[in-house]
């Protein structure tokens, strides 16, 4: 990959992404705090809905939580790597909550192209956020299987130039050796930062934690009269 290219991806985007984040968030919450909703659809269809949703947030929470982790105490992981058997208990875990999302995901991407009623209520932006989490977990599932190890990397290359960005010191050099689709799923990061003000993942800035064990919440959509057929 060009400097300019690593420049523009690495250095440049990462910031951007975050000044929309803040922006559009704020924005949107000073102009219309009740969207800070998924917009459940769970009313028109629910069998599918329970099959597709449930296994895909299950999924990324745990991976996002695997993330978080490796980049707040990278030293400690590598610790915990220095361990054969660990450090395959954890490569097998991160990978099975992964293909875990990715599964979901194409069975919620399923449930909106075949239910009718579910493909109505379904906007542009909707189908922008599947596709950018379908491409986004699947190059991760893609990483772990052909380049593995990732949360060694991780801990030692990723996590310090993540690390140099919040500090206002950005260090690419860290990530311009990194396999092309190690650097494809940062910029995918990015992306899905920069729109999720705009879009429905803005609701897991409020999404509580009893939705993990609470029982299933059944949300009816209301039209006003001068909006009835």
């Amino acid at each position: 990959m060009l400097p300019f290219a690593n420049g523009l991806l690495f250095l440049v985007l990462p910031y951007l992404a975050m000044f929309v984040f803040f922006l559009g968030t704020i924005m949107r919450y000073r102009k219309a705090p009740f969207t800070y909703s998924s917009f459940s659809s769970q009313f028109l269809e629910n069998r599918q809905h329970f099959w597709g949703l449930v296994p895909f947030h299950y999924g990324i929470v745990a991976v996002l939580i695997g993330h978080i982790v490796a980049f707040l105490i990278p030293a400690e992981i590598l610790a915990w790597n220095s361990r054969p058997l660990r450090l395959y208990i954890l490569e097998a875990s991160a990978l099975v909550f992964g293909l875990l999302a990715l599964v979901g995901l194409c069975g919620a991407i399923h449930r909106r192209l075949m239910f009718s009623k579910v493909r109505a209520v379904t906007t542009t932006m909707d189908w922008i956020v599947f596709a950018l989490l379908l491409v986004q977990v699947a190059s991760g599932v893609f990483t772990a299987v052909f380049h593995p190890w990732g949360s060694s990397w991780f801990a030692a290359a990723v996590a310090p130039y993540l690390w140099s960005l919040v500090r206002l010191n950005p260090q690419i050099g860290f990530i311009t050796a990194m396999p092309l689709i190690v650097k494809f799923h940062i910029v995918g990061a990015y992306a899905l930062i920069g729109v999720a003000p705009f879009t429905r993942l803005v609701h897991i800035l409020v999404a509580p934690n009893p939705y993990f064990w609470r029982k299933n919440q059944v949300v009816r959509w209301y039209r006003s009269p001068e909006q009835s057929p």
